[in-house]
């Protein structure tokens, strides 16, 4: 099989869908593989990491998409990728679908085979090719949300842990999964007073053992977020549905109860967003201000530590590529009924439930799929 890795073209999109490590095994397999020349760059791959295992390099996006079988990447294709996609190519990349009418229409349209990087299952009920991403995306979190917090750029002009004799921030994290426990470690690493909050007894159960103490957890629900939003200095909305919009936790409304100049981290805005007033901003203009509350919503939180997260990345992708490879799509996904999960589109047909309940779109089970 013939495999592309286009060059990112997101603001401020830094990271590659594939390391030199994983175009050397694909090649070890007995495929192609092309690379959009300065492709890896931002992540410090240059273009002879990858020549030197084999790849070739070619000059151009459009080279690219014209000549593989398969592409793969990071982001959701951009509208100008969308247009060079064509019937029956695999495209493997993250998608967030649920929130994104449009690209969602461009991939129907297109005929392509579309696999989304977040809705890949595996045994234990996880999700190991979002986990990498949501580990960086929650370790960030804190990070810059401290920054967000001062004074200087819009915050309470409160440091996050404080100093001998004034009280550290407080920091509400809504959702103890992989982004939730990263972003709590961070935070209270930093010394704030940090509560989680999640639906799930047995995960609060296991965050208060693994943190002896350290943090407290409360069980979610609307009326603890209202109550402990009034005191919080920070904000993580860190919750997560598969493949669907995320719930709006926080209203409008209840920004004016918040203390001026708190911040809201929304890691869920690829997804939609978990507060009413998040929309989407890039790491060039990272932050925004509704009614006093200050808002740090990058839909790409990870590529700012490009390196970090393409090789974490790089990493889990990688025997699904290769599977993909291998087997062609349809004979992986028949083997593997958790990469099975990852179909979101094929053959113009949406094949992932959560996509289309969040849209109003008509869609079919994966394993129908299958059969086209």
């Amino acid at each position: 099989m013939k495999i592309g890795c286009p060059k990112e073209i997101k603001p401020q999109e830094f990271r590659v869908g594939m390391t030199p490590a994983a175009a050397h095994e694909a090649i070890a397999h007995g495929h192609e593989v092309v690379i959009e020349t300065g492709a890896g760059v931002g992540a410090g791959f240059a273009d002879a990491a990858y020549a030197e295992v084999g790849a070739g390099i070619l000059g151009t996006a459009k080279e690219v998409f014209a000549k593989a079988d398969m592409i793969v990447k990071v982001k959701e294709p951009q509208a100008a990728e969308r247009k060079m996609l064509r019937e029956g190519q695999i495209l493997f990349t993250y998608l967030h679908l649920a929130p994104d009418p449009a690209q969602t229409k461009d991939l129907l349209a297109s005929g392509a085979t579309c696999i989304a990087y977040e809705t890949v299952t595996d045994a234990r009920g996880g999700l190991p090719l979002l986990a990498p991403m949501s580990e960086v995306a929650g370790r960030l979190a804190p990070q810059v949300g401290a920054w967000t917090l001062q004074k200087a750029n819009g915050g309470r002009g409160v440091l996050l842990g404080g100093v001998p004799g004034v009280s550290p921030a407080n920091v509400v994290i809504i959702g103890g999964g992989v982004v939730g426990t990263a972003s709590a470690r961070v935070a209270v690493g930093m010394g704030a007073r940090v509560t989680v909050l999640d639906r799930s007894l047995p995960r609060l159960s296991y965050l208060d053992d693994i943190f002896h103490g350290k943090l407290v957890t409360q069980y979610s629900s609307a009326a603890a977020v209202a109550e402990l939003i009034r005191s919080a200095d920070m904000v993580v909305g860190a919750v997560l549905i598969p493949g669907a919009a995320a719930p709006k936790l926080i209203s409008k409304a209840q920004l004016k109860e918040m203390k001026p100049g708190a911040v809201l981290v929304d890691v869920a805005i690829d997804q939609g967003g978990c507060f009413e007033t998040s929309r989407a901003t890039t790491h060039q203009d990272p932050i925004y201000e509704v009614d006093g509350i200050m808002h740090y919503c990058v839909a790409n939180m990870p590529g700012a530590v490009a390196r970090t997260s393409t090789i974490a990345l790089g990493n889990a992708t990688m025997p699904f590529m290769i599977a993909l490879a291998d087997k062609g799509w349809k004979q992986a996904c028949a083997d593997d009924p958790h990469l099975l999960n990852g179909l979101n589109v094929h053959a113009g047909k949406l094949t992932y439930a959560a996509v289309g309940e969040a849209l109003g779109l008509p869609w079919i089970a994966g394993a129908e799929a299958l059969k086209l």
